[in-house]
């Protein structure tokens, strides 16, 4: 069991180079289960849930090969099962690409409900309408989805989203690349990592059109073959990192990013005063003077997104005047509300709306990382605080973040890991997931 302990007061200074995307990873990975051939994948983020992704895929069948830390070497081509072990599905909620993956491949799935951190409901009643649509037989029970298609091989259907829902998007365009005729996919989601994912599988002979609209057409092909790919900066990654500077004061130039993937960001950051400079795949951010208030919503991509509202949220608890943020996706996003209580913000919920009074300095406290973003945010909200923050529960961080301490080190942060007996963890109440 570990903690991250930060004494915070520090502003920012140095580079940081930011990882592939975690949410391009965990879909391009299942999608080598598609390719018949060796796929080299490169810019692979080091997380844990690139590591479960990993080990799912060889209990599956498939060598996996590591070249380096940031480069696997994927042939699928001996995968023989079907069935996704349940343990270590359930600890991640992307293990659902799988569903599509495997169904694509084989007309069959048998997989667990996704995991992965507690925001609410998680249906994925769009992603079963969409398999359903391509012929699909879908029964779920004994703690499993089953997925089937009687032929043995999936065809084109034309599938309207309910609402808009980046996973059903990705997991319909996987178990549609190699299905019998057209399959058009209205009302999609945009994401940079849906286009990054339809990228991958047209370098590797797939037929998909229009990702990145809310109209796209995949005409499945006989097969695919081997190739290389290089996945995407990480949007969220490269955000934090952001909003940490934003928060803790400083200058930090935050490399190897794709600037316009960051525009929703970067607009509401200067707006409230922070300076942010362009300079080819990086951005340079500045701020030493004061912050002042905005209002944020989440929103689909090219919106605010949702995996960077607990990190705003953080910055406008030190900005001066009244915020207002509203949730526009997830029904359970500000269980990290009492955690910046702790630390002396003034945050009060409810239901999808925060209004956050700011506050002239935040204190170190001990609080909980309670899912990924949140505890993102207690590490931005600790950078920026007087005194020691204390971290529990980081392993959600690890989903999601490579080397966050070590890259938050070389910028100037007093930030370590403690390791804990498990004796003192169990006697916490703690649990791993």
């Amino acid at each position: 069991m570990t903690k991250y302990v930060i004494c915070g007061g520090k502003p920012l200074h140095g580079e940081v180079e930011i990882s592939g995307a975690k949410n391009a990873a965990v879909a391009i990975l299942p999608a080598a289960l598609l390719v018949d051939g060796v796929c080299r994948i490169e810019n692979v983020p080091n997380i844990s849930d690139v590591t479960l992704i990993l080990g799912i895929m060889q209990d599956l069948g498939a060598k996996v090969k590591m070249i380096n830390h940031t480069t696997v070497e994927l042939d699928c081509s001996c995968v023989y099962k079907q069935n996704v072990p349940y343990e270590l599905a359930r600890q991640i909620r992307a293990s659902y690409y799988l569903i599509g993956a495997l169904l694509g491949r084989f007309g069959r799935a048998e997989v667990p409900p996704p995991g992965g951190c507690d925001l609410g409901v998680r249906p994925i009643d769009q992603h079963l309408k969409g398999f359903s649509a391509m012929g699909s037989e879908i029964q779920v029970e004994n703690g499993f989805i089953y997925a089937a298609a009687p032929s043995g091989r999936l065809h084109g259907a034309q599938v309207y989203l309910d609402v808009v829902s980046v996973g059903a998007t990705m997991n319909i365009i996987l178990a549609a690349s190699l299905a019998d005729g057209l399959t058009i996919i209205e009302n999609a989601a945009k994401e940079p990592h849906i286009v990054d994912l339809a990228n991958f599988l047209n370098s590797m002979g797939a037929d998909i059109m229009g990702a990145g609209t809310d109209v796209i057409k995949i005409r499945g092909v006989k097969k695919l073959r081997g190739g290389s790919y290089s996945i995407i900066p990480d949007q969220i990654e490269a955000g934090t990192y952001m909003t940490a500077v934003a928060a803790a004061g400083g200058e930090v130039r935050i490399n190897n990013i794709i600037p316009k993937h960051l525009d929703c960001i970067t607009a509401k950051l200067v707006e409230m005063g922070v300076d942010i400079k362009e300079d080819g795949d990086s951005l340079i951010v500045r701020r030493f003077g004061k912050l002042t208030r905005t209002n944020v919503k989440t929103m689909p991509y090219p919106g605010f997104p949702t995996d960077m509202q607990p990190q705003i949220a953080a910055v406008l608890c030190l900005a001066e005047g009244t915020s207002i943020l509203t949730e526009g996706v997830w029904d359970n996003r500000y269980r990290y509300a009492d955690e910046f209580r702790r630390m002396g913000a003034n945050i009060q919920v409810d239901g999808k709306i925060a209004v956050i009074e700011g506050v002239h300095q935040l204190t170190g406290a001990p609080v909980c990382a309670c899912d990924l973003r949140a505890g993102a945010a207690m590490i931005v909200a600790g950078l920026a605080a007087h005194g020691i923050t204390e971290i529990d529960q980081v392993y959600h961080i690890e989903r999601g973040y490579e080397g966050i301490v070590e890259k938050l080190e070389k910028l100037g942060a007093d930030i370590h890991i403690k390791y804990l007996p498990d004796d003192d963890w169990r006697s916490n109440g703690s649990s791993v997931g």
